[in-house]
């Protein structure tokens, strides 16, 4: 593949495109075929999917996003992670507007999905330039479970925008302070931010209200 962008063009309505990239309508098949892994190979702890998704700027209904949204890959091992990130273009390199969503397989990256409804996500504002770094740092921190929260961790987000690129972290239950807490705590030492760094914290339920996915954040600190 001579760019790496051709493997995020949009699907045509067979829900696959002509590089093999599925839409959201084939996600709940695929989720439901246990993942092959080539013996021999480090298996992680849990199965993931890769998604990606471009949009226009400017308000998106519900119907637009999951059209947006191409599965790029599912992994369960280390050597099919490397397979499939050594094939993307670096988050940097995204046109603006761009997002990279990597969650457990089974877990949508939409606020709706059952294992989100309850839930929530830590968000870290980048100056450009840094999101590459900062993505891979907290990838491999979560496939390698230094997190340390069990089974609260359902994803991660990185979203390239015109003057700042943003990281997100999502979790099952916002409601669980401590667990919310831990996470964000690891976030700052995995990514290396300065103590004095602000991090938001948004619920998904909250987002459903206001159809925003970073406006009218918790601060932390205040």
């Amino acid at each position: 593949m001579t760019n790496k962008f051709e493997a995020l063009k949009n699907s045509d309505d067979s829900g696959e495109d002509e590089h093999g990239s599925k839409d959201i309508k084939s996600a709940d098949l695929i989720s439901s075929v246990p993942l092959e892994i080539p013996p021999g190979d480090h298996k992680l702890q849990y199965c993931y999917w890769l998604w990606y998704s471009r949009r226009s700027p400017g308000k998106q209904s519900l119907h637009s996003f999951d059209q947006n949204l191409k599965l790029i890959g599912t992994f369960g091992s280390v050597e099919q992670f490397w397979a499939i990130n050594s094939h993307l273009a670096r988050p940097s390199d995204l046109q603006s507007h761009s997002d990279f969503h990597l969650f457990k397989v089974g877990i949508k990256p939409m606020w709706e999905d059952e294992a989100n409804q309850r839930g929530g996500k830590w968000i870290v504002r980048l100056r450009k330039g840094l999101a590459s770094r900062c993505w891979e740092n907290l990838v491999l921190a979560m496939l390698g479970e230094q997190f340390m929260v069990g089974q609260e961790i359902c994803g991660a987000v990185v979203s390239i925008r015109f003057q700042e690129d943003i990281i997100c972290v999502w979790n099952k239950t916002a409601s669980d302070q401590a667990t919310t807490s831990r996470i964000r705590d690891t976030m700052r030492r995995v990514l290396n931010l300065p103590p004095n760094t602000v991090l938001e914290y948004k619920t998904h339920n909250d987002s459903l209200k206001d159809k925003s996915s970073f406006r009218n954040t918790d601060i932390f600190p205040r």
